[in-house]
């Protein structure tokens, strides 16, 4: 039985079936192979992805109108993406990566555009797509962008190099954040969808990681790569702003994608702590294992309320970027906790591959430095507290 949260929220029957949908998929599909994606370290898991798409969970949360899912609510999303986590995090973030891509069409784009590249993420086999704004000296700054775009008649020559891009390896479309003018900072940058294809297009060798390997990694380099000005999404120099709501989003799906590992940690330690006997007892009735346990339910409940906090203020239309930026900050170092939490209740069984609890630690770290490390999320919130005083 999984740690189920109550929050009070009310869902449709149409929402309903969705996250047990995700839920379902999770348990069956995604859990079985958790293991062997992450022996394969730098192999995203195919199979999964079109077995996803099957379904429907691929693409049901892209506009009904391209031919989606139409549940373009975050709140729903949030749910359906914490099962798919608890399945496993890394094969959960990768499964619906196509959000990612879509959120800047969405937000910037032209019917034109929207019909050409969210239509096709709609099908039985849709192309796997990544969104590149990290480059090597930016992190979280994504108004200093080095990434050139120079306009050149009916196109624009890209140059420059991406890093820790998801997906890449598999990419047939990326939509790439450069800047027209690097001392514009914010009004430079702008958007353009690339195709893989392009010439001057390379993509690096996958990266290794500590984990989430589900989801594979790799550099991007861009070397006079002309792009058609009918690839540029929204106005020139304007897209910031669509970016950063962008992440407002992925912030919060990240929260809940932790809150989904938190609860597997949760949920495998109660079941062991149920089983494993010390003292002519099971640990669960040992006072300091318990106290452990329910600090691990407590820090979960709170992730995911937190979590659908600013998903509700999101669906509202409302400026969330410090609801965001909290629920990210406390659902990935809360994860952190909890996994860690869970692997000390497993003693020296937890430290082995015999149990997944090891490989929850590891997934866990990522939760807390992409998006925005957890110390950008503290400044993102003390500015927010400091301007609304």
């Amino acid at each position: 039985m999984t740690h189920q949260i109550r929050d009070g929220i009310e869902l449709s029957e149409e929402q309903r079936e969705f996250v047990a949908l995700a839920r379902d998929f999770a348990l069956n599909e995604i859990r079985p192979r958790a293991r062997e994606v992450d022996e394969a370290d730098v192999e995203s898991p195919l199979e999964l992805w079109h077995k996803a798409a099957g379904i429907g969970l691929g693409a049901y949360m892209l506009p009904a109108e391209y031919g989606g899912g139409g549940v373009t609510d975050l709140v729903t999303q949030c749910l359906v993406q914490q099962e798919l986590c608890y399945g496993d995090v890394g094969i959960g973030n990768f499964l619906t990566s196509s959000a990612f891509f879509a959120g800047p069409l969405e937000a910037m784009g032209t019917e034109d555009q929207k019909k050409s590249w969210l239509t096709p993420l709609t099908s039985a086999t849709p192309p796997i797509t990544a969104l590149a704004v990290t480059e090597p000296g930016v992190g979280s700054d994504s108004a200093a962008l080095q990434t050139r775009a120079t306009r050149d008649g009916e196109d624009y020559v890209l140059n420059g190099q991406k890093t820790w891009i998801s997906n890449a390896p598999y990419a047939q479309w990326i939509i790439v954040f450069a800047t027209v003018d690097a001392s514009l900072r914010a009004k430079g940058v702008t958007a353009f969808l690339v195709e893989r294809d392009m010439a001057g297009v390379t993509i690096g060798q996958p990266m290794r990681k500590m984990g989430q390997r589900g989801i594979v990694n790799a550099e991007v380099f861009l070397d006079n790569v002309r792009v058609p000005a009918s690839h540029r999404i929204g106005e020139e120099g304007k897209a910031f702003y669509g970016l950063m709501r962008t992440f407002d989003a992925s912030r919060i799906l990240i929260g809940a994608g932790a809150t989904g590992l938190s609860r597997a940690a949760l949920d495998a330690t109660v079941a062991y702590a149920q089983q494993r006997t010390q003292f002519g007892k099971p640990i669960i009735e040992h006072q300091a294992v318990a106290f452990r346990i329910a600090d691990m339910a407590a820090r979960t409940d709170v992730s995911h309320l937190v979590t659908m906090r600013a998903a509700r203020l999101y669906d509202q239309r409302e400026f969330v970027a410090r609801e965001s930026a909290v629920a990210k900050l406390v659902a990935s170092e809360n994860t952190t906790w909890v996994t860690n939490a869970a692997l000390q209740t497993h003693g020296g069984w937890g430290y082995s591959r015999e149990y997944l609890v090891e490989k929850w630690v590891r997934d866990a770290k990522l939760e807390e430095l992409e998006e925005g490390t957890s110390d950008i999320q503290r400044l993102i919130i003390s500015r927010a507290v400091g301007s609304s005083r």
